[in-house]
């Protein structure tokens, strides 16, 4: 599973950053993390707010920090 994270650094952006591995770890699974810091690619997924959360490169959140039960239903 490829988790990235959009953001360009942002306090959110970190949090979520946080949010997702504590999720990701309390589910056992193997997963690769990317921070995708650059603008332009940020804006290659449509993500126009961040912080913005891809899995296996399909957008699930933006713009919001979700809590880490909200994000183990978006890893399913």
């Amino acid at each position: 599973m490829k988790i990235q994270i959009l953001g360009t650094g942002c306090p959110k952006c970190k949090k979520l950053a946080e949010t997702v591995e504590t999720a990701a770890k309390e589910m056992g699974l193997q997963y690769e993390m990317e921070k995708v810091t650059d603008i332009k690619e940020i804006m290659k997924f449509g993500v126009m707010m961040t912080p913005g959360l891809a899995v296996d490169g399909k957008v699930k959140v933006v713009g919001q920090v979700p809590s880490v039960e909200q994000v183990k239903k978006m890893l399913v």
